[in-house]
């Protein structure tokens, strides 16, 4: 997993937009902050916060400890951004995207709250 990658890039190529196409950068920015408001909420990330201002921002800012929840982060701010800045039309594609945000904001909680007691108990 490349970790060094732009979370911008990223975030534009999963949605279908060539990376050099910059004129939905700054919604696209908007969304992605957002989406990792929510991560902090949920314990994931790191504990001051994060927020990226453009393609300079890489993965490894975020979290670069734990490349296997990074991957369901970066899968969750795929389908989360999609959803805010691109909504598909069928309400079927929609509520399978729903549920599968509800997966793995499930799965998130549970590796935060299991990174949290690893810490708790090597402090302890």
């Amino acid at each position: 997993m490349d970790t060094t990658e732009s979370i911008l890039t990223s975030v534009k190529k999963l949605l279908g937009i060539d990376e050099s196409y910059t004129h939905f950068d700054a919604d696209l920015i908007m969304h992605i902050n957002s989406v990792f408001s929510i991560l902090g909420q949920m314990g994931v990330g790191p504990k001051k916060g994060f927020a990226i201002s453009g393609a300079d921002e890489k993965w490894s800012d975020f979290l670069e400890d734990d490349p296997g929840r990074l991957a369901l982060v970066k899968s969750y701010m795929h389908l989360k951004v999609r959803l805010l800045f691109d909504l598909p039309t069928a309400s079927s594609a929609v509520d399978a995207m729903n549920r599968q945000i509800s997966e793995f904001e499930w799965r998130l909680f549970v590796a935060a709250d299991n990174a949290a007691r690893e810490g708790e108990s090597q402090n302890g």
